[in-house]
């Protein structure tokens, strides 16, 4: 048994280096394809929600007078006090 061969098997290279490239080309695909699918998705509900946005609006909150928020009626801090 030799250790190193004067014989190059380039079948067994070249199934070497094939198989792993086709493997990134599919999972490159994929990704590509992913994207795109997604990213229509996104569109699409981003457009409905302005379609629907515009036909009914949603009714505000006065900027003055009584909200259901019990924090809302706390004054705002004037000094921030350090963390510890």
């Amino acid at each position: 048994m030799q250790l190193f061969s004067a014989q190059i098997d380039w079948r067994g290279i070249g199934t070497m280096v094939a198989i792993p490239l086709l493997v990134l080309l599919a999972v490159a695909f994929a990704a590509v394809a992913y994207t795109e699918w997604s990213s229509d998705a996104a569109i699409t509900e981003f457009m409905n929600a302005i379609e629907s946005s515009n036909e009914a609006p949603a009714q505000a909150q006065p900027l003055n007078g009584r909200t259901v928020c019990p924090l809302g009626k706390k004054p705002l801090p004037t000094q921030l006090i350090p963390l510890p």
